[in-house]
């Protein structure tokens, strides 16, 4: 995660573990997966929250995934109830996404996708798996980038506070 140093001034981090998968448990690829920052914006002179989020594979259950967005947007929460929030990553979670986008709506969050896949790893399969959920903010694009080291394509987002 990288922060305009003469825009914004870090006012916290935290790494969040949120509910482990049965990959996660057998093969400990991870057991964190929010990074989460607190900042203040020095343009709008008010603190905002940012996040990088990861998802449990494929392996697990889109119940388990949203638990885990959940968890992870309380994790930012307590960082600074109220702030405006943004949460960048992959969701694992190519299918169903009409079900994950009324959780959110239903938490307070929008769900933005990119207009282009970010994962295509195989000749037949590739899908929307990096997403942004926002509090407080208006989101005017998603960008796909070209592929880096990643086996997903990282994006780019275009996005202010809302008023």
């Amino acid at each position: 995660m990288y922060a305009s140093d003469e825009r914004f001034e870090i006012l916290d981090t935290r790494v969040f573990a949120v509910r482990k998968s049965l990959h996660d448990r057998v093969l400990r690829p991870a057991h964190e997966r929010l990074l989460a920052a607190r900042l203040f914006d020095r343009v709008r002179g008010r603190e905002v929250l940012v996040g990088d989020f990861h998802a449990a594979p494929l392996t697990a259950s889109n119940a388990l995934r949203r638990k885990q967005i959940a968890g992870a947007h309380a994790g930012m929460r307590a960082l600074a109830p109220g702030a405006p929030a943004l949460m960048v990553g992959d969701f694992n979670y190519p299918w169903f996404v009409n079900k994950l986008e009324r959780h959110l709506t239903d938490a307070g969050f929008q769900l933005t996708r990119s207009t282009e896949p970010t994962y295509v790893r195989y000749k037949y399969f590739s899908g929307y798996f990096d997403f942004v959920t926002s509090n407080g903010y208006m989101i005017e694009r998603v960008d796909v980038l070209p592929f880096g080291a990643s086996d997903h394509r990282p994006i780019s987002l275009t996005a202010h506070l809302a008023d």
